[in-house]
């Protein structure tokens, strides 16, 4: 009896230990699928959301939201040597920007130098550092850094009349990113072969000018003309991509100097909708294209006057030494005469966006500034055609401009070189066997129909017909009518002569027909840049000024190149 007894008591405190295992591992199983969802939901979090749960007091020293690190070991260090680098850094300033403010010095001046140059007692700080993933070649740190310094510069200036003035440059604010490169990277010691710093960005430069026991502004244009002369210098001397190159151990770096790597040829065909500067008229817009803001790099354009909507159709050509990060700016101004220009709006677009040897056609709406958007106020747009053509190009993508021994750069200088442009010497090899190079061939366009036209009638209908004329030679030809109708199809074919098509342009005009006149719907202004590279292509396009509308149309170009042996 106590057997069975047993055996059952057995059984059950088996069973029970089977029950409450089975119990805890589900316990064990649900706290775990609990913390994974908590974790889950941590790895969503953002900083803000972070910063919100956790006070700024009670952070851990270790957690930074930032990508750029604290410095403040680094400025304390600095502050302590700093009487010994301002005696050094002094010197080499010295001696490197006076050949370069000799080399911008303003036609009104006949001399430029440092008579007294210290950097003041006051060391700059460094806000912060970043490591830039540069392979496994080199280590590019990047040290934000910012400078209200109290320097003692002064400029000694001798004007073409001998008129001798001191001139003290007071008030310095400047706030930039330096970045300076360790590359190579080797195995002898310090493990790098050379160290490569530059200016990589320049947030803010603010200084003052002052004749020393006068006032500057009693002398018209000198102040102007010494602030532009040292803001280009900086630009030309240490500004990225421009580097400065320190062998540390013994080798050849040449490769980590600045060079030019490509060609950027950029077309400013036209602005619409512009914002109007004049309370009298319109505005008189032209634009500045550059890459690197330098007054000898800095393109203008032509002014177009009392309009908001101009075209230009301008082809500007500039080197490019650094693909991965520099810009293409356009400004675009209100010319005001004699009185200081107005921006109207400007653009920028990486020249990293570009695929080399493919035209790219954009229109880019205007921002009131390049570092900070202000405001989101419509300022109108502006239609830029670009080209990226890298030197010793040899991927079949040949310029479709020229013949194939010409690249774009070559052809514009060939076109120019009959009026003086320099070119260079492997160039005037080429234009001594063609020196004119036309772009000339016969251009097919084939109106197909329009789309969704705005109605122009009381009826909700229109009587739209097409204008196509070449701007260079104002050849015009055009369409029939098509009565009632807000989507027409014409599908007629005109055929143009174009004798240089690489400065030509196709206007495209839609009106709508009434009995006792016409009524203006809107157009589309194109260049031939597409056609010429493609040689054939359909496409729409939206009507500008219209509120609704698209043209179909299906463009050929039958290339008949002239040479013309001088």
């Amino acid at each position: 009896m106590s057997f069975f007894m047993g055996l059952v008591l057995g059984i059950a405190f088996g069973i029970g230990i089977i029950i409450a295992f089975v119990h805890a591992e589900n316990l064990r199983s649900k706290r775990r699928c609990e913390l994974a969802a908590t974790i889950a939901s941590f790895s969503k979090l953002t900083v803000e959301d972070s910063r919100k749960i956790l006070p700024a007091q009670f952070y851990p020293s270790w957690v930074v939201f930032s990508r750029r690190q604290k410095l403040n070991w680094l400025n304390t260090q600095l502050t302590k040597i700093w009487p010994y680098v301002n005696e050094a850094a002094s010197e080499l300033i010295r001696t490197s920007v006076e050949p370069v403010l000799e080399q911008y010095r303003p036609a009104i001046l006949s001399s430029l130098k440092f008579s007294k140059l210290t950097l003041g007692t006051i060391a700059p700080q460094f806000t912060g550092v970043s490591i830039v993933e540069d392979g496994d070649s080199g280590v590019t740190m990047e040290l934000e850094l910012q400078w209200d310094g109290n320097p003692s510069i002064i400029l000694d200036i001798r004007t073409r009349v001998g008129l001798a003035l001191p001139i003290q440059v007071k008030n310095i604010g400047f706030t930039g990113v330096f970045r300076l490169i360790f590359k190579p990277l080797v195995e002898e010691f310090p493990c790098f072969g050379a160290v490569s710093y530059s200016l990589r960005e320049k947030k803010k430069l603010d200084f003052t000018l002052k004749v020393v026991g006068g006032d500057i502004s009693s002398i018209p244009g000198i102040s102007d003309a010494i602030e532009e002369t040292i803001r280009d210098a900086i630009e030309d001397t240490i500004t990225w991509p421009v580097r400065k190159v320190v062998p540390i151990l013994p080798g050849d770096y040449s490769d980590l100097e600045l060079k030019p790597v490509g060609t950027l040829e950029v077309k400013l065909v036209q602005a619409k909708e512009l914002t109007n500067k004049d309370f009298i008229g319109k505005s008189d817009p032209f634009a500045y294209v550059y890459i690197r803001p330098l007054r000898d790099r800095m393109k203008r354009s032509k002014t177009i006057n009392n309009q908001l909507n101009p075209v230009w159709n301008e082809h500007f050509e500039f080197v490019v030494e650094d693909v991965s990060t520099q810009y293409l700016t356009a400004k675009i101004y209100d010319d005001e005469g004699i009185q200081a220009s107005e921006l109207i709006g400007c653009v920028q677009i990486p020249l990293r966006d570009l695929q080399p040897g493919k035209v790219k056609d954009v229109w880019l709406k205007l921002v009131k500034d390049l570092e900070i958007q202000r405001d989101n106020k419509y300022r109108g747009q502006v239609h830029l055609e670009l080209l990226y053509y890298p030197y010793g190009m040899e991927n079949g993508c040949s310029n479709p401009f020229a013949d194939p021994k010409f690249s774009m750069t070559s052809l514009e200088k060939a076109l120019k070189s009959g009026d003086g442009a320099e070119v260079t010497d492997n160039e005037k090899a080429s234009a001594h066997r063609k020196r004119d190079v036309i772009v000339r061939g016969v251009l097919s366009v084939t109106v197909i129909s329009a789309e969704y036209l705005p109605s122009m009638d009381l009826m909700g209908k229109a009587d739209p017909y097409v204008v196509l004329q070449m701007k260079k030679t104002e050849t015009k030809n055009k369409t029939r009518v098509v009565n009632d109708s807000l989507n027409p199809a014409w599908n007629q074919t005109f055929d143009f002569v174009v004798e240089d098509g690489l400065h030509d342009m196709l206007i495209l005009e839609v009106w709508d027909h009434d009995t006792f006149g016409k009524d203006y719907i809107g157009r589309c202004i194109m260049t031939l840049t597409r056609v010429i590279m493609e040689g054939e292509y359909k496409d729409n396009f939206p009507l500008e000024g219209a509120k609704s509308g698209r043209l179909n149309l299906h463009l050929k170009w039958a290339p008949q190149p002239i040479y013309r042996d001088s």
